[in-house]
C-alpha cells in the first residue's frame, strides 16, 4: 500500500470514530441508531473495497484496544454485546459497497452508488446483525427481522448521503477513483 492509501485508511477509521460522538438514538432497547454506519458506507463508496474494508478493520482494532466510541460500548466489550453482529459485518459491508462502486465507476451515478450502499452498508450489515441477535436473544429469526425494520428509513438516508458524496467526488475530483 502507498502512503496515500495508508493515510486514507487512517482518515476513514477516524471518521467512523468521530461519527460515534453524535449521540445515539435508542429505537429499541438493545439496538441503538448511530451515525457510524454512515462512516462504513462512506468508506466503501469513497475508498473502494480494499481500503474501505481496511479502514473499518482498523477502527475495529482500535475499538478493541480501548477506543471509547461505539454507541456507548467501550473497548473489547463491543465484541460481546447484542450489536456485535452488526459490528463484525461492517468490514464486509464496506468491502461489498466498495466493490460495487469500483465495478460501476465508469458509469457511476447517484442511483448506482445508492444501490451499492444499500447492498453492502445495509443488506450485508443487517444479515450479520440479525443472525447475531437471533443467537444472542434466542428469539425467532422473523422477530429479529421485524425489529430491524425500524432502522431501514434512517439507513436509507445514510446510504443516500454516502452515494451523494461518492458521486460528488467523482465529478469534482476525477483522481478520487477507488482502488
Amino acid at each position: 500500500m502507498s502512503t496515500r492509501d495508508l493515510v486514507l485508511v487512517a482518515l476513514f477509521a477516524a471518521i467512523i470514530a468521530a461519527l460515534g460522538f453524535i449521540p445515539r438514538i435508542d429505537v429499541v432497547p438493545f439496538i441503538p441508531v448511530t451515525a457510524q454506519s454512515l462512516g462504513v458506507m462512506l468508506a466503501g463508496c469513497v475508498l473502494g473495497w480494499k481500503r474501505g474494508g481496511l479502514a473499518v478493520l482498523l477502527y475495529m482494532v482500535l475499538l478493541g484496544l480501548g477506543l471509547p466510541r461505539l454507541a456507548g460500548v467501550f473497548g473489547i466489550g463491543a465484541f460481546y454485546a447484542p450489536t456485535t453482529g452488526y459490528l463484525l459485518a461492517w468490514p464486509v459491508g464496506a468491502a461489498v459497497t466498495g466493490w460495487l462502486v469500483e465495478k460501476w465507476w465508469d458509469r457511476l451515478n447517484w442511483p448506482l452508488a445508492f444501490l451499492a450502499a444499500i447492498a453492502g452498508g445495509i443488506s450485508i450489515v443487517y444479515v450479520g446483525g440479525i443472525a447475531w441477535l437471533t443467537l444472542w436473544t434466542g428469539k425467532p429469526l422473523l422477530a429479529m427481522i421485524g425489529v430491524n425494520l425500524a432502522f431501514i428509513p434512517g439507513d436509507l438516508i445514510k446510504a443516500g448521503i454516502a452515494a451523494a458524496v461518492a458521486v460528488y467526488l467523482k465529478r469534482t475530483y476525477p483522481l478520487a477513483q477507488p482502488a
